[in-house]
């Protein structure tokens, strides 16, 4: 269902790529933003005088049509996950995670498999490409980039996640939320997002290994 999804989403991001192309040769330029594209579309195919040419009006037409299509059947296939979501005791207490939703929730327990081929949350991490690489000279360890390695759909998945709680951070007294901040003081926001993530599929592991329950980040006393 994951791989289904995400080809349909794929094959919508290209539309939409190849819709602004289309309508910027034209005169028409869009911001990238999806609802906005979706606006001028129902403007020009509602007879907005955009000084389009009639052929060019009905390959709009048809590429409306389309986009309208990909996101009934996305949207179909969110609902599907949900329902998966609901019904495992797991995925939801892996939902209950900062950063991870019902889609993330259900392809990270799909993904998994035989969970005796990680010995621990760091492997289980790395095998997500969450992990940093390392170079070592003279006794001290660098780290590097992310690796990038593994299943590059739940790694992004994840790390739109972190990025979405990296927004609503501010301002809360929590220990995670406090660690975030400390985080950003000395990093750039990209880099403290793969972080997060990196730290929540840490948290994960114990949940898929050995079923045990999340128990959210506690507010830092006196504060």
């Amino acid at each position: 269902m994951h791989r289904v999804r995400q080809r349909l989403v794929s094959d919508r991001t290209r539309l939409v790529n190849q819709i602004r192309g289309l309508l910027a040769e034209h005169g028409i330029a869009i911001a990238r933003d999806n609802s906005r594209l979706r606006s001028a579309l129902s403007k020009i195919v509602n007879g907005d005088d955009s000084g389009l040419s009639d052929l060019i009006l009905e390959l709009v037409r048809d590429a409306r049509e389309e986009l309208t299509e990909l996101d009934r059947r996305i949207t179909s296939y969110n609902r599907r996950l949900k329902h998966l979501f609901r019904t495992d005791e797991m995925r939801q207490s892996i939902g209950k995670i900062e950063g991870i939703g019902p889609a993330t929730a259900t392809a990270l327990v799909a993904a998994v498999g035989d969970r005796t081929c990680f010995r621990n949350g760091r492997e289980f991490a790395a095998r997500l490409g969450l992990v940093p690489r390392q170079r070592s000279s003279g006794g001290k360890a660098r780290l590097l980039g992310i690796s990038k390695r593994g299943d590059r759909y739940i790694r992004t998945l994840k790390i739109h996640g972190a990025r979405a709680v990296l927004g609503k951070a501010g301002g809360k007294q929590d220990t995670r939320s406090q660690w975030i901040g400390r985080m950003r003081e000395r990093r750039n926001p990209n880099v403290v997002a793969v972080a997060l993530a990196n730290k929540n599929a840490r948290i994960v592991w114990p949940i898929l290994s050995r079923g045990e329950d999340y128990r959210p980040p506690q507010a830092v006393p006196g504060t």
